[in-house]
């Protein structure tokens, strides 16, 4: 079912690039089930801590994962602890690119 949910967060792009997916740029610190409640909790963070769009981003994110898990509701926590790094990204190509 986590996979699921990982293929579901890589649907939802970034704003500011919209090549390159949320999961892709390594948003996401943790990702836990729980079924028999029904609760999907996402541990997430943003590429800045003032992000104009965080709402959105969640909202997004809800909306991707409850078409494949109606059922479930989606609990996002927002972190900033560690604080994202290019090496969080899942592609060593575009971490190559962030780095420049």
């Amino acid at each position: 079912m986590k996979n699921k949910i990982i293929d579901c967060l890589k649907t939802v792009y970034d704003p500011e690039f919209p090549m390159v997916d949320l999961y892709t740029l390594g948003l996401f610190y943790d990702i836990k089930i729980n079924k028999d409640d029904k609760v999907i909790y996402l541990l997430m963070t943003y590429t800045t801590p003032s992000c104009p769009m965080w709402e959105m981003l969640q909202q997004l994110c809800k909306n991707a994962i409850n078409e494949k898990f109606p059922d479930f509701v989606i609990e996002i926590e927002i972190t900033f602890d560690p604080m994202r790094k290019t090496s969080f990204i899942k592609d060593e190509d575009l971490q190559k690119l962030f780095q420049i």
